[in-house]
């Protein structure tokens, strides 16, 4: 499945940038883990009833995160940079 069908499908986004890259633009219905975050906040990821999407700057933080949550059995894909994310979703609708 593409990030794309994720996505419209209702796929949740995260984005693990840090809070002030958050602040200056995200993804719109997106929640923000920073990357050194995700390990404590595994539990928030668990209750997340659908799909996942992850993003960050470029990919590389969200591929970290993707991995490290992969191993913990959550169901979760690596969208790559924020700004791709969000006009991915901008063409679901």
């Amino acid at each position: 499945m593409t990030i794309q069908e994720l996505l419209k499908n209702g796929a949740q986004v995260v984005d693990v940038r840090s809070a002030d890259e958050f602040m200056g633009g995200n993804v719109s219905g997106s929640i923000n883990i920073p990357l050194n975050e995700v390990p404590e906040r595994i539990a928030e990821f668990k209750n997340i009833e659908r799909p996942i999407v992850l993003c960050c700057l470029s990919g590389g933080r969200s591929g970290q995160a993707t991995g490290f949550l992969q191993s913990q059995g959550i169901e979760c894909f690596n969208g790559g940079g924020w700004m791709d994310v969000d006009y991915a979703m901008s063409q679901t609708s």
